[in-house]
């Protein structure tokens, strides 16, 4: 884990893009995309999903750097897109590690899963003018290419952005997160063509519905990795510490929270796999699922991360201990995408409460 320290204070986005064109060739970044378009997935709509929460999940385990919720967003929405020159020229950058493409939705008005993006689109004789502040972007300051969702005609449209667009400000901001870096990206006026468009209106809503399932379940996935890894450890501390000549974890009460946490991660994990397969299968309730894996995830990682930190007692506190790295992991994806409460309410509207 010293590595992640050294990569939060010394590289400023956060992972080393030699690193990051090997995974590419391991196919982290080409989960979503089908063999036909230079991808690792097969053909169909919810293939490679089941993959790419593996690879979440591994990467919450080890807390690793590495912008692989944006890139998984933008490569599935690039492949459902009209292949154009552009389109292509930024998809094969991007499964090959050469660039990151960074996801620009930004939070509207109302909670996260209903709310409309940041970015307000008006159309030009030459193309679009781009207003709005999207908060809290995965890679923001550092991307090569940007995938922005707008308003547009009281739709949706998707439009590839270059990060050098004269109108655009990136400014970073901190993040929790060691390894991940965000950006407040403020559209002034920014005037793009016609051509930045990769997803028109007619399946703009559609197209970011599943945006955020694929960003959620990375995130859950994640989630469920670090905070197994975290019980490991406690686990492991507390068989091999000692007091008053006994195993911490020989007390019966310890032994009752082991338990609940224990029962936590399987219905956390379960959750996730349920609403993976929900996504991949087009099963009727996927939003359903979802935000139901959403909110369990989000409130139960961080609960259990935090246990197993009062455990371990004043070490665990330390910044030389490695529990923080997980609690910062799992806080900041609960916050992203939908907080819990957020997620909770979109479930009342859905059934209907």
């Amino acid at each position: 884990m010293s590595a992640r320290r050294l990569l939060g204070e010394k590289n400023p986005a956060g992972f080393d893009l030699d690193w990051w064109r090997r995974g590419a060739d391991l196919g982290w970044t080409s989960l979503l995309v089908p063999e036909s378009l230079g991808g690792s997935g097969a053909t169909g709509a919810g293939a490679g999903l089941a993959e790419l929460a593996i690879v979440a999940e591994e990467q919450g385990r080890l807390v690793s750097p590495g912008p692989l919720l944006p890139t998984s967003v933008s490569a599935w929405t690039l492949a459902q897109a009209e292949q154009t020159d552009a389109v292509r020229t930024a998809l094969e950058e991007i499964l090959t590690g050469e660039a990151v493409c960074a996801w620009v939705r930004g939070h509207g008005d109302g909670p996260w899963p209903q709310s409309a993006p940041a970015v307000h689109a008006v159309r030009t004789k030459v193309g679009f003018s781009l207003t709005g502040v999207a908060g809290a972007v995965e890679s923001g300051a550092d991307a090569d290419h940007l995938l922005v969702a707008v308003c547009l005609d009281d739709q949706v449209a998707h439009l590839l952005v270059s990060p050098e667009q004269a109108g655009l400000e990136r400014r970073r901001v901190s993040s929790l997160d060691l390894v991940r870096r965000h950006a407040d990206l403020r559209f002034d006026g920014a005037e793009v063509p016609h051509g930045a468009t990769v997803i028109t209106t007619d399946r703009g809503r559609s197209i970011l519905k599943r945006q955020g399932h694929i960003a959620n379940l990375v995130q859950c996935a994640e989630m469920v990795g670090a905070a197994w890894r975290a019980f490991e450890m406690c686990l492991a501390f507390a068989t091999e510490r000692y007091s008053f000549g006994r195993p911490l974890a020989s007390y019966q009460v310890l032994k009752h929270r082991f338990a609940d946490m224990k029962l936590w991660l399987e219905a956390a994990a379960a959750a996730v796999e349920g609403a993976v397969a929900a996504v991949a299968d087009g099963a009727p309730d996927p939003a359903e699922r979802v935000s139901a894996a959403k909110l369990y995830v989000g409130q139960k990682s961080t609960d259990i991360v935090q246990d197993c930190i009062q455990i371990h007692g004043g070490i665990g506190v330390t910044w030389e201990h490695d529990l923080h790295l997980f609690l910062r992991r799992v806080t900041t994806d609960r916050q992203l995408m939908g907080t819990p409460a957020e997620h909770a309410e979109h479930l009342a509207t859905l059934i209907g409460l």
